[in-house]
């Protein structure tokens, strides 16, 4: 049985390895807090960015240079089965960004783990500030109900034309036994436009009949 004070497992340096991780998963974590302010994000999540520098770091001082402790240490983590979603990409790159902290503060190189992170926490805050990569346009869904009478193919074009960068005719079908017709279109709207606007132009031309704009075409299933 390996001896965990010989090996070097237990030492001031590797303990302070451990406490080190931790307090670059905690500013990590206040990081993606700040910067997700507007979107929303879950506690269980912030908990794991904590944690994860902290685990990386203490596996990499349990392997050392022991490769029969490190093959060991493979064949249990690959019984580990992760059956929750992956999340989205910027999510991802913190789990990644989290994990590099650890293997820098398992390796003993504190002053490179701390300057990195630091560097790219202020990376993300500017990121966010200035919207790097906000696109100028935005995918929506719009549902429109018009009477049996009025012809749909093209009664609408002029008003898209006007305020959006681009649409598409997604879907018609009938409702109200008949009575009226719903289109789904799937448009881009131009930035800086007045929904108000929009919507009491489409009004106007559908009879006041029920309009429907979703912000975001991802989160309905229409």
């Amino acid at each position: 049985m390996p001896n965990i004070f010989n090996d070097g497992v237990f030492s001031v340096e590797s303990m302070a390895a451990i406490i080190i991780s931790i307090l670059l998963g905690l500013i990590i974590s206040v990081t993606y807090m700040k910067t997700e302010e507007n979107e929303g994000y879950s506690q269980h999540f912030m908990f794991t960015l904590v944690i994860i520098p902290a685990v990386v770091a203490i596996i990499i001082i349990l392997i050392g240079s022991n490769v029969a402790r490190a093959f060991t240490l493979a064949g249990t983590f690959s019984l580990v089965r992760f059956r929750s979603n992956p999340g989205s990409p910027k999510s991802i790159a913190y789990i990644f960004f989290t994990m590099a902290a650890g293997l820098a503060c398992g390796a003993k190189a504190f002053v490179y783990a701390f300057v990195f992170s630091i560097m790219l926490c202020f990376l993300m805050f500017i990121l966010t500030k200035v919207n790097f990569g906000k696109p100028s346009s935005y995918s929506k869904i719009l549902k429109i109900v018009i009477p049996e009478n009025l012809d749909y193919e093209d009664v609408f074009d002029d008003i898209l034309s006007q305020y959006t960068n681009k649409y598409t005719l997604l879907k018609v079908r009938t409702a109200d036994l008949g009575s009226v017709y719903e289109l789904v279109y799937s448009i881009s709207v131009k930035a800086n436009i007045s929904q108000k606007e929009f919507i009491d132009k489409i009004r106007c031309r559908n009879g006041n009949l029920n309009i429907t704009l979703i912000m975001d075409s991802k989160k309905e299933d229409f």
